[in-house]
């Protein structure tokens, strides 16, 4: 277990925020998390994964938990469904690569997809037409009101559109593991245009294919800071995406029909008719391949900078299209 006092947050969070917490906390199995000196510890705390999808808007004066739980289980039962027990420290992306390398079909549109399992299963990732959801069983976690371990099955996590229970749960569960079950059997899921045409023959290929996408239009965090796509696709009425069309004379304006006569925009549209492709506040700028996403361009950039950003953004798309805007990535 790893314990220390002001601890550097710029490693822990793919913005690269240069922001610290009075106390950071590393541990290793369900049982250290359960034996932690929860008295002692600063508050409020507050469990990140791999810092992938949040912005720190400051110093946290409270403590940091973070999994170290990082083991995978099969229950192989020579059945075409495979169970797999993932710890909530394992890194999505590496054990997407790992099923597909096994020849194991569902996780693979989820390819690239930064973060680790338990915050994947916290946010219900999703992309390319998958969520996360759709492999999801089960979720084991750690009840800090009640300091007990308890589980979830996927119809009690209150799975949608990158929302579940345990965001509306103020950060009451930490999970530590994750059942997902995946398949023998190819199921490609190529609805998204993208993906038209490409080799499907293998969930490796699909995940190749996925990843070529992925790097064609998203900035490397290793080489970029950013959270990924910073707003949600907002879901309007059918007489609100009326009004967006008439905003837009002469553009066919992309967009999703949902079920109950709701639509979905694409964010990034939007934002690119608003002109913010590229556009800076600071360190921070719009990343100019994909306005849906925000970068730390300057390796500099203050929460400040990112904030100011976003407010410009969603006064600007809300004049224009009346349509308000909300981030994805969380506010810590």
């Amino acid at each position: 277990m790893l314990k220390e006092n002001n601890f550097d947050l710029s490693t822990r969070n793919t913005f690269r925020m240069k922001v610290r917490c009075a106390c950071y906390v590393e541990y290793e199995s369900a049982e250290e998390l359960a034996a932690l000196p929860w008295d002692e510890l600063p508050k409020p705390i507050k469990h990140i994964g791999g810092g992938s999808n949040l912005l720190f808007t400051g110093d946290f004066p409270g403590t940091i938990l973070h999994s170290a739980i990082r083991y995978v289980k099969y229950v192989d039962l020579g059945l075409d469904e495979v169970p797999v027990v993932a710890g909530a420290g394992v890194e999505w992306d590496a054990l997407v690569e790992e099923l597909c390398s096994h020849g194991l079909w569902g996780a693979e549109n989820l390819s690239l997809i930064p973060g680790e399992v338990g915050a994947a299963a916290v946010q219900n990732i999703g992309a390319y037409g998958v969520e996360i959801k759709d492999l999801i069983s089960g979720v084991s976690c750690f009840d800090l009101q009640e300091k007990r371990p308890c589980k979830f099955s996927v119809g009690e996590c209150g799975y949608g559109y990158r929302e579940s229970m345990f965001k509306d749960a103020g950060g009451r569960y930490v999970i530590t593991s994750v059942l997902l079950r995946v398949s023998r059997s190819p199921r490609p899921r190529l609805e998204y245009k993208g993906l038209a045409g490409i080799d499907a023959s293998s969930p490796m290929a699909v995940r190749e294919a996925v990843i070529g996408i992925r790097r064609s239009k998203l900035p490397d965090p290793a080489e970029l800071g950013s959270a990924g796509s910073f707003f949600k696709n907002p879901v309007i009425s059918a007489a609100d995406f009326v009004r967006v069309c008439d905003a837009a004379p002469g553009v066919t304006v992309p967009h999703y029909l949902l079920d109950g006569g709701f639509v979905k925009v694409p964010a990034a549209w939007l934002i690119d008719q608003c002109g913010f492709k590229g556009e800076r506040e600071g360190g921070a700028a719009v990343y100019e391949k994909q306005p849906l996403v925000i970068v730390n361009a300057s390796g500099e950039a203050s929460p400040g900078d990112v904030l100011e950003l976003e407010r410009r953004i969603v006064a600007t798309v809300h004049q224009r299209f009346g349509v308000s805007l909300h981030p994805e990535v969380e506010h810590i």
